[in-house]
């Protein structure tokens, strides 16, 4: 990170805006915790200002860069988060992350179209009368299409299924699993993985080493969103037959469990999103 210091130390710093909610009630997890730190670190390159995501508007014309972090699901200002992506793009003032994703960013369609392009994700469907596409299960999992963080989410068995509707909501079978993994990058490139050892316990992360079989696995889904510039999370499961799935790919503004690494870890993020922010601008 020396060069990055260096280099700050004989510039005018570039200003941006740091877009969050603070204090959004996240299971087992404080956004705010991790927000401050990341505050604390890029104010040594940038001029930093910060705002929750429904107040960008009277700052945007006076940064160099939108940086949209914990700022919650889109789906609880749905339209003030419609008109700010049809603003920036007016405004042509560049975002981190880049606002041009494929995957959560635009809701959960991308699962049903990943299934049916036969892609390694969890099965969905968005219709009961496609359950054959499904594995055979008596038990299956409700979604809404524009959620996050477990939003809405419930657990039914067949006979619920079939008695209710489900118009925006996606479908999946419940799956047998081991565990959890969570794939980081930054512009396209592998960071660090994190996984819960614990099922029943699945906030709680450790460190994962992951195998070429794991990051090929990451990777095709880095390469299919194909997203110019930001922080992506590829989230899977390992099922107890030992494939693993897409579960969701947050191309947002996804929680980086930051606390849970080590100091050069950290370190190594940093200085990568760094001089990742700063091709941008």
């Amino acid at each position: 990170m020396t060069s990055i210091v260096i280099e700050t130390q004989h510039m005018k710093k570039p200003v941006i805006l740091f877009v969050t909610d603070l204090y959004y009630p996240a299971k087992g997890r404080n956004y705010y915790e991790e927000d401050l730190f990341l505050t604390s670190e890029l104010r040594k390159y940038f001029d930093l200002a910060m705002c929750h995501p429904t107040q960008t508007e009277p700052f945007e014309n006076s940064v160099e860069l939108i940086m949209i972090r914990n700022s919650g699901p889109t789906l609880y200002y749905k339209d003030v988060f419609n008109t700010f992506v049809k603003r920036i793009e007016n405004l042509k003032k560049p975002t981190y992350n880049a606002l041009s994703g494929k995957a959560d960013i635009r809701g959960k369609q991308y699962l049903i179209d990943l299934t049916k392009q036969e892609f390694p994700v969890i099965p969905t469907i968005d219709d009961v009368r496609h359950l054959d596409c499904l594995p055979r299960t008596s038990r299956f999992v409700v979604k809404p299409k524009d959620g996050a963080d477990s939003v809405g989410i419930k657990f039914v068995t067949s006979r619920e299924l079939q008695e209710q509707e489900w118009n925006g909501y996606l479908i999946q079978p419940a799956m047998d699993i081991k565990y959890e993994i969570s794939f980081y990058f930054i512009d396209k490139e592998f960071q660090y993985a994190l996984h819960a050892p614990d099922k029943q316990r699945r906030w709680e992360l450790k460190n994962y080493e992951p195998t070429k079989e794991d990051l090929h696995f990451a990777q095709i889904f880095i390469e299919w969103n194909d997203l110019s510039h930001g922080i992506q999370r590829v989230d899977a499961c390992r099922t107890e037959v030992d494939d693993v799935l897409l579960v969701e790919l947050e191309d947002l503004n996804p929680y980086l469990s930051l606390s849970v690494l080590n100091e050069a870890q950290r370190e190594a993020f940093i200085a990568k999103l760094i001089i990742s922010m700063k091709q941008v601008i």
